[in-house]
């Protein structure tokens, strides 16, 4: 059993993946530097048409079937050639999120189920995976990255949903998860501790950590359970809250959850999904030639069943965490 002491800042569970903590700080610090300019370090505070939202309500009545996105097709356009021009393929993506977006601290390369996305995207417009300039941006920039046009796409575990597709432009859906609650174990427990079952009154008067500008901290301002919320720019901030026993529980997508949990035994996913994400390669809304081409892209990336390019990579990164008996990807939904 997991052994947890009470500190200042509250219970502490000691040696629990210190490299996991120290690159999730370091990923924080330098997360916001790497949007911007383009390599000043520095972001453009210039004019915007209006301020650009990630926390939003998935269940917004502005609009219906959010998910469905533009036909595929692989006609070039200005977007398209734009990133022919430019000759690489500006991702904005996750550096902290394991199995999705990560270092690898063997080699320091960015890789996971998301990169391995972007990459098939590079490889289709370009003919070179590798043509790729990465800029990791923080949950509650997604939006502006992609407005301010620091980036062409965003590949970063992003939900689709009715208020941010009136903001970017979306690709069909390329993966479905669900929101739930991430605590630790019963047996992780300090003495007289009360468990967290899932998203319930076992919150009540507990600190609850989410992500600035997700569908988390978006669920939680409707309802909390009683909880107090805590935010942060960077879903792994709420795993490093967690182990220094600044939080006692972390809301976020259980296919996040399910990579920090294979990061530190003595936490675990709670109760069940309470919520149901799909999420979607963001784009500008006017380039309507990349979001084509970025579904036909996935139309390809989907194709051949158990051997398909999406098979591999879930069996790759993710399989070991979610234990899916026979995950598939979800089915694209066009407009008419």
């Amino acid at each position: 059993m997991a052994e947890r002491r009470r500190g200042a800042a509250g219970p502490v569970r000691p040696g629990l993946f210190a490299a996991t903590t120290a690159l999730a700080v370091t990923a924080a610090v330098l997360v916001p530097a790497a949007v911007g300019d383009g390599g000043t370090g520095t972001d453009r505070p210039g004019p915007r048409a209006a301020p650009a939202r990630d926390d939003v309500d998935s269940s917004a009545d502005t609009c219906e079937r959010p998910e469905a996105s533009l036909r595929p097709s692989p006609a070039d356009g200005p977007a398209i050639e734009k990133i022919r021009a430019a000759g690489v393929v500006r991702a904005g993506v996750d550096q902290s999120s394991f199995r999705w977006g990560y270092r690898d601290p063997a080699t320091g390369e960015l890789t996971g189920f998301d990169i391995a996305l972007v990459k098939a995207i590079a490889k289709e417009i370009l003919g070179d995976e590798d043509k790729v300039v990465y800029k990791a941006i923080p949950t509650n920039r997604r939006v502006r990255a992609l407005r301010d046009r620091d980036v062409d796409v965003v590949v970063r575990t992003m939900t689709i949903n009715c208020e941010r597709a009136a903001q970017v432009g979306f690709s069909t859906a390329y993966f479905e998860a669900g929101q739930q609650v991430l605590a630790v174990k019963k047996e992780a427990l300090a003495p007289g501790e009360p468990e967290i079952t899932g998203y319930d009154d076992s919150l009540r008067g507990r600190r609850v950590c989410a992500a600035e500008g997700s569908t988390a901290a978006a669920e939680l301002a409707k309802e909390s359970h009683g909880a107090r919320v805590v935010p942060v720019p960077n879903q792994l901030d709420c795993l490093v809250r967690l182990q220094l026993g600044e939080v006692d529980a972390v809301v976020t997508d259980n296919a996040l959850a399910a990579g920090q949990a294979a990061q530190d035994p003595t936490v675990e996913l709670k109760g069940t999904p309470f919520t149901t994400e799909l999420y979607g390669v963001a784009m500008h809304r006017e380039d309507e030639d990349l979001i084509r081409r970025v579904n036909q892209v996935l139309e390809e990336y989907r194709a051949g069943g158990r051997s398909s390019p999406w098979r591999k990579a879930y069996d790759r990164w993710l399989a070991a965490d979610l234990g899916l008996r026979d995950p598939v990807p979800p089915r694209p939904v066009y407009r008419d």
